[in-house]
């Protein structure tokens, strides 16, 4: 039996020495020490000993037990000590990586562009809810239930009374209803419409309009106002017109075009060959409106105006489809 012990611990010793990695360590484990091993082994056969003998063999026993636990225990601390410090090494001469950092959305990028304009203008801004009633969304805004300029908004409802607002406008009237004149302020926020999505409209984009309401407004502000605007967003040396229209919550209505600042007004693809490129839609607030929101007609006049971002994003970077906005395609968000 003593040779045996001293055999196994030459043998136990010898392997130890050749383990270089931690599954060779776990491989003498199994082999010398797990409950199947060589020197739980013996101790199973320590009661085929002799009485006089065994007290002498159970302590070499011991020893030799204890000797293997210590050696593998300082053995693994050893190899795994060597693995993390590879790991963790850092080469000082190689070249830094460069930080990858997300940017925003080009969408984004031109309605903080817009907004910061209009701050600058003295506009607060304010949001609303993308689910709107009928009433904030057509009804206060001077569209009546058979009107037939409904019929300009193709319009996702969700019952009879609740749709998926059609403009930020409704955002004008909760405005309106919470604060008395002056009110100056713009409603970024996406807003729906029930569309076939195609390389020029979308189910869904993001519109800015604008309100300013007081005594005395006129539309000689509106219209200074709004150049003033595309002069910061557009460029200095651009020329403007306002055209005639028709939007059931302003009266006088107008659009608004600027000088094509891809060919400068001379002409090219992008603005048709005519020179001339719509950027937003406005007017004077109809005094229909004020009515809604308790405002005295009489007393006070205000001016609206609106915008698609997604119409101003793809005039100004040359863009000839909108799904490119809403693809997610990480190739083309990365140009800006």
């Amino acid at each position: 039996m003593r040779n045996r012990i001293n055999n196994l611990t030459s043998e136990f010793e010898n392997d130890i020495l050749t383990v270089s990695n931690l599954k060779e360590i776990e491989a003498i484990r199994i082999k010398y020490l797990s409950r199947n091993g060589s020197i739980p082994a013996l101790f199973e056969e320590l009661k085929n000993v002799s009485k006089e003998e065994k007290p002498v063999i159970g302590k070499e026993l011991n020893i030799l037990k204890k000797l293997a636990e210590e050696k593998f225990k300082n053995k693994k601390e050893e190899l795994e000590s060597a693995a993390t410090t590879a790991k963790e090494w850092i080469d000082l001469t190689l070249p830094a990586r460069d930080k990858i950092i997300g940017t925003k959305h080009v969408i984004t990028q031109t309605m903080d562009e817009i907004k910061n304009i209009f701050k600058g203008l003295g506009f607060s801004v304010f949001e609303g809810p993308e689910l709107d009633s009928d009433y904030y969304n057509f009804e206060a805004l001077n569209f009546p239930a058979d009107h037939p300029a409904r019929d300009m908004q193709d319009t996702f409802f969700i019952n009879n009374d609740f749709l998926l607002r059609t403009h930020t406008s409704p955002v004008q009237i909760r405005v309106m209803s919470k604060h008395k004149p002056p009110v100056r302020a713009i409603m970024p926020g996406k807003v729906f419409r029930n569309e076939v999505v195609n390389a020029r409209s979308h189910c869904q984009f993001h519109q800015v309009e604008g309100l300013y309401v007081d005594e005395g407004v006129t539309f000689a502000e509106l219209k200074g106002t709004l150049v003033a605007f595309a002069k910061q967003f557009y460029g200095s040396d651009l020329k403007y017109r306002f055209r005639p229209s028709f939007f059931p919550f302003t009266e006088p209505s107008a659009e608004m075009d600027i000088t094509c600042y891809i060919c400068k007004g001379k002409g090219c693809r992008i603005c048709k060959q005519s020179g001339w490129l719509e950027i937003l839609g406005c007017g004077m607030v109809d005094p229909n409106v004020f009515k809604y929101v308790n405002y005295d007609p009489e007393k006070v006049t205000g001016y609206a105006f609106g915008m698609g971002i997604e119409r101003v994003a793809l005039l100004r970077y040359d863009m000839k489809d909108i799904r490119l906005f809403f693809d997610g395609d990480v190739r083309f968000l990365k140009q800006f």
